[in-house]
């Protein structure tokens, strides 16, 4: 979290160490610390539930034999508060048996006592190298739901989007928040993403969540997790977003729809470093690199009490205005092209397979819905044509006049850009009330909430 700092190349393991031997507790308690873990010692399986129960470990390292509960007993509670929680049982030589029953219960391995320090940091080490595979593969798992885009689509020769990538080379590679700034649809996730692929985390996870998509009820367990039983509807563990992109970037786009509620708990972790699941009592530090977007204008918002001032200026930091796409017409071309060919490869080799008659009428567009609203137009000739190169009757029916005036054709819209525009207005004039701007609009909130969660959908596509 903190500015310029090189991310780690591992967290640190959590490990909760339970056996009644008090000079073994005190050998680890001294040793694991040394050798790059988080430790906490228990005398007894009773001791240990009690831990588990208030907060969250990488790693059991349990005695089979113990008074009270015993190490089976143990792990098989851990299991439930956390099933993630990888278990090593300790085992006397006469106990081989026993450890086979814990192995079949899910245990991750054992160890013959007396055991070596090296053969437990081994165990541990894989334990450390499961759990960070497991954190890659939900992260990739979240892409693909997305289906993102990648920063390579971030097009323009126009001086000003020259001045954007300029930045991005300059704020990449340290490690201080960014916000980025820009109209629906200029590619504010692409500026965002870029930032990530040229940073030392590039290696690491890049997760986007829209704030403005996601149940206000739900927001807290997305970002943060929670613990299974720690609210209705809560039937499992969930690790949050914080989480999984543990030594990478998480994107938070329209940072501006956050209830003030959430935007004090994000404050908290952006300087503490630290996220505490719902149902948690102790927080879990991460090593997480934040950029935030939004189309709305933040400083006016905290002159009327909808922003946190402290917090706008937390994520502030670095600020990236990206330019709507009719400020850059000479972008538009290329744009076109590049779109084009995604749908139809031949347009590629073709030297101008887009009619000039067309290219004029693209470049005269005012493009409210920014560079969006142009992948789509693109995609609607490439379907209507019947071969190359698109001309003016492929284009939508608002570029059939061009002798209208620009107000005339900007408002001939799909009826999905003129809802969206409509619910957007909506939220603007009751400040991101959406249960007012549902009332307004005639509509239930979940189906505001769906059709929100569908528009980030199509925008990430």
């Amino acid at each position: 979290m903190s500015k310029n700092q090189t991310p780690s190349l591992r967290k640190p393991l959590r490990v909760l160490f339970a056996d009644d031997e008090v000079p073994l507790q005190e050998l680890i308690a001294d040793e694991l610390p040394r050798m790059g873990f988080e430790v906490a010692v228990c005398p007894d399986g009773l001791t240990a539930v009690a831990v588990l129960e208030k907060s969250s470990f990488d790693c059991l390292v349990v005695d089979l034999d113990m008074p009270g509960l015993n190490g089976i007993q143990v792990m098989e509670r851990c299991k439930e508060l956390s099933p993630a929680t990888e278990a090593i049982v300790l085992t006397g030589k006469g106990s081989k048996e026993s450890a086979i029953a814990a192995l079949r219960l899910g245990a991750f391995d054992y160890l013959q006592k007396p055991c070596t320090l090296v053969e437990l940091q081994t165990r541990l080490n894989r334990v450390a190298e499961k759990r960070d595979m497991a954190r890659r593969i939900q992260a990739l798992e979240h892409r693909l739901r997305r289906a993102e885009g990648t920063a390579a689509h971030m097009i323009g020769e126009h001086p000003a989007m020259k001045a954007v990538k300029s930045l991005i080379a300059r704020i990449a590679p340290t490690d201080s928040t960014v916000l980025i700034t820009g109209e629906t649809g200029t590619g504010k996730e692409l500026v965002a993403r870029a930032i990530h692929e040229q940073s030392l985390r590039a290696d690491r996870a890049f997760l986007a969540v829209n704030c403005g998509a996601l149940p206000e009820n739900l927001i807290e367990s997305e970002l943060f997790g929670h613990r299974k039983g720690a609210f209705t509807g809560a039937d499992e563990h969930r690790t949050g977003l914080f989480a999984v992109a543990d030594g990478g970037t998480l994107f938070l786009d329209e940072i501006g729809e956050l209830p003030l509620t959430m935007q004090a708990k994000l404050l908290r972790v952006l300087e503490s470093g630290e996220v505490r699941r719902v149902g948690d009592n102790q927080p879990t530090r991460v090593d997480v690199r934040l950029v935030c977007a939004t189309h709305r204008n933040l400083p006016r918002m905290v002159e009327q009490a909808e922003f946190r001032r402290d917090l706008f200026y937390r994520i502030n930091t670095l600020h990236i205005d990206v330019p709507p796409l009719r400020n850059r017409p000479d972008d538009i071309p290329l744009l076109a092209r590049t779109f084009l060919a995604r749908h139809l490869p031949a347009a590629q080799a073709m030297e101008q397979p887009i009619t000039s008659a067309a290219c004029q009428l693209l470049s005269n567009h005012d493009w409210p819905g920014n560079v969006r609203e142009l992948a789509n137009v693109i995609e609607h000739a490439a379907i209507l044509c019947e071969g190359l190169p698109i001309d003016v009757p492929h284009l939508p029916a608002q570029f059939s006049n061009p002798g209208a005036p620009r107000s005339m054709r900007r408002e001939a819209l799909t009826l999905r850009e003129i809802e969206s525009r409509a619910i957007h207005a909506a939220l603007d004039r009751h400040r991101g009330n959406k249960t007012a701007a549902a009332q307004e609009l005639g509509i239930s909130v979940k189906t505001l909430y769906n059709k929100l969660s569908q528009e980030a959908l199509d925008r990430a596509a």
